[in-house]
């Protein structure tokens, strides 16, 4: 007996098809010279369907990140759970390229784009966040508290990197790619390092200005909203 698609299915399913025929004409035509209108008439959707859908080029790339992070986070790492943080890491980022490389040219497409167009690049970094947020978790590293934003910020702008040498890395072995990857998880092994000495050294400053501060908010309070049994 066949099973009917549910409405949630079909949508996702023309989502799909709207993320792969964007790929494909910036693959084509390089990034900025498609519009909306060719994704619609490519996608086989009327304007309207379209805008139901995706308001913008960049949200169809937002999407399009969200889709292999969820290629990425269902592969099977359980084997890698003794490893090292920085080993875990290291194959995460290279499970996400691979997940990226049938869509090789429209990274270089957008790529390019993106150091020609500061609003796009600032529109991506956000999604790309919420991307390594993701992969940093999967690598076993924490995203959140005092060194948190510091480390999902930094992993944002070292991927970015690794991708520019990825893009135009045609070997199979991907040894320049892998390279790549080596030194900047070395580099920013360090530059956590130094921050996470240097927030120990000034641990007890902070505390002490974190005390100070709550004694003057405190006071604050106090001299708004005065004890009315002192008062009487």
């Amino acid at each position: 007996m066949a099973h009917k698609s549910s409405p949630e299915n079909e949508i996702m399913s023309v989502r799909d098809r709207v993320i792969d025929v964007t790929l494909a004409l910036a693959a084509e035509r390089g990034w900025t010279h498609f519009a909306l209108s060719d994704i619609a008439h490519a996608a086989d959707l009327g304007l309207a369907e379209l805008r139901e859908l995706y308001p913008s080029k960049g949200a169809v790339l937002g999407a399009f990140m969200r889709r292999t992070d969820l290629i990425v986070l269902r592969e099977d790492a359980s084997d890698l759970a003794g490893e090292p943080v920085r080993e875990r890491l290291f194959d995460v980022l290279m499970r996400r390229l691979d997940a990226l490389a049938p869509y090789k040219a429209a990274m270089r497409a957008v790529v390019d784009a993106v150091k020609r167009d500061p609003v796009l690049a600032l529109a991506l970094n956000g999604a790309a966040l919420n991307s390594m947020r993701y992969m940093l978790e999967a690598a076993g590293i924490r995203t959140y508290g005092p060194l948190g934003g510091l480390r999902v910020q930094g992993a944002v702008v070292m991927f970015a990197r690794v991708l520019e040498v990825w893009i135009h890395d045609e070997d199979t072995d991907l040894a320049k790619t892998m390279a790549r990857l080596d030194r900047e998880l070395d580099q920013a092994g360090r530059i956590i390092g130094r921050v996470e000495g240097l927030m120990r050294a000034t641990s007890p400053l902070r505390a002490l200005c974190q005390r100070v501060g709550d004694g003057a908010r405190a006071r604050r309070r106090a001299a708004r909203d005065p004890d009315p049994a002192a008062v009487a």
